[in-house]
């Protein structure tokens, strides 16, 4: 896979008038944007949906302010007998011979975590530099503001009378595993056929240089609940004869990694693919990574990240503490989040981990897993005129050619709408940037390279509007 292909920027008729209008648009769009970050529209279980539902009525409003679309609409499906988080689709039909694009970012965020850990209050946007700090601010709802923009930059220079289709799909849980997304679009798979779809939830290189993602590790997360007595004891008492299931949970939870901090998991493969110069230094400059501390796993930094299984506890349910008491625990609760490697599917590398998980439970120890979610992996089709199309306008608005990469993270909806419409050509961009920091305290957006990242988008769109079928 190369890296870093010379196409060079090549002129895209009305590219002058387009820029222009990205530039005027700029206030606007970073309003918008605003406006979105103060809705704390956490999709998670045990936050308030209502949030969420009012994010999507936000969006779907900037959505029709735009003009373009013939019908926008907030539309949600149940799973299992629960109602999903809602999304926002509106459509506007291309005319005969004429391509189709789909827009996809997503409104919903991640928990903002303890607000001691920001600078400023999360949901409060808040200017630093040309930076703007805020839970959302980047992952995703900057990508919602960017497909705006570019449409109405698309617009202020070419008029309203477009013939291009432009679908609009902003979804409301993909931070929470993308649960109802099969659903939604087997209902609405005639409105989201498209001959292109671009998703902007991905990251760029570096500050001057854009990326298009041709590679996304898919992701198995689930709830495992370690138990080992029928009752809390007194560990004065009882401590040195019986387990309690806070030993029990650490000693499992160690069996997953080897020495090195590469996962120690039978079954969980990687993928061979080669990899962009990265070494530690931008490692650990890009991570906070504490001096003294040392990189996990082997091989190619980039190719753990990108081609290689991770797995990540991301919560635990025990005492805090503050709240300890001399107590054996009977039960504890965690959050195991798994990464897999392209070539592997979730429900193998699920299985993979089931089956390590229980043959590795010290003491005997019940596991029960619950509340499981997946996604699969993702390799792009780098060819056709779309991707042409998007690699000469990334470095028509960047000023130089994007480099092809892979991300560690997972989007589940790539790989569920590329298996209903494997014809469409799938672009991965983003307005993200290496210190973005999507899904910790302080994350922020680079306000330059929104900027890009719409420009490139809108002459996207003006290529697209052009182009024959």
């Amino acid at each position: 896979m190369p890296s870093t292909p010379a196409v060079g920027p090549a002129a895209t008729p009305d590219g002058a008038g387009i820029r222009e209008a990205v530039a005027a648009g700029m206030p606007q769009a970073v309003a918008e944007l605003s406006r979105l970050v103060r809705i704390p529209s956490v999709s998670w279980d045990g936050f308030d949906p209502a949030h969420v539902e009012r994010s999507a009525e936000e969006v779907a409003r900037l959505a029709r302010e735009t003009g373009v679309f013939d019908a926008v609409d907030v539309i949600r499906e149940s799973v299992g007998g629960e109602a999903g988080l809602p999304a926002v689709l509106a459509t506007r039909a291309a005319r005969p011979g004429r391509p189709t694009i789909l827009l996809y970012a997503h409104h919903d965020v991640q928990p903002p975590g303890e607000d001691a850990d920001w600078d400023s209050a999360p949901y409060e946007p808040t200017l630093r530099g040309d930076r703007l700090y805020g839970r959302g601010t980047a992952d995703d709802k900057a990508g919602v503001v960017a497909h705006l923009a570019a449409i109405r930059a698309l617009v202020a220079a070419r008029g309203a009378d477009l013939g291009l289709g432009i679908v609009l799909f902003v979804e409301g849980e993909e931070e929470f595993g993308s649960r109802s997304l099969p659903a939604l679009i087997d209902r609405h798979r005639d409105r989201l056929a498209a001959d292109a779809i671009v998703v902007a939830d991905a990251d760029n290189w570096d500050l001057e240089t854009p990326a298009l993602t041709v590679a996304l590790r898919g992701a198995v997360a689930f709830n495992l609940r370690v138990s080992t007595l029928g009752h809390a004891s007194h560990s004065g008492m009882f401590g040195g004869a019986v387990p309690d299931a806070m030993l029990a949970a650490i000693r499992l939870l160690a069996t997953l990694w080897d020495d090195d901090g590469a996962v120690a998991v039978d079954g969980l493969r990687g993928y061979e693919a080669p990899t962009p110069p990265y070494d530690e230094p931008r490692l650990r400059e890009e991570t906070g990574l504490l001096d003294g501390v040392t990189p996990i796993g082997r091989g190619e930094i980039l190719s753990r990240l990108w081609y290689r299984p991770a797995i990540t506890v991301t919560g635990i349910d025990a005492p805090t503490v503050r709240n300890a008491s001399n107590t054996l625990a009977p039960s504890v609760r965690v959050r195991i989040s798994a990464r897999v490697a392209p070539g592997q599917t979730s429900d193998e590398a699920f299985a993979a981990i089931e089956r390590h998980l229980r043959g590795n439970a010290p003491h005997g120890a019940v596991l029960e897993f619950e509340e499981r979610d997946g996604g699969e992996a993702f390799l792009v089709d780098a060819e056709g005129w779309a991707v042409d199309a998007a690699r000469e306008t990334m470095a028509e608005a960047w000023g130089r050619d994007p480099v092809l990469q892979g991300a560690g993270g997972s989007i589940p909806f790539i790989a569920d709408l590329a298996a209903r419409f494997p014809d469409a050509q799938i672009l991965i961009t983003g307005v993200e940037d290496p210190d973005t920091r999507a899904h910790s305290p302080n994350e922020s957006l680079h306000l330059p390279t929104l900027r890009r990242a719409i420009e490139a988008e809108a002459l996207l769109l003006a290529r697209v509007d052009d182009h024959a079928i």
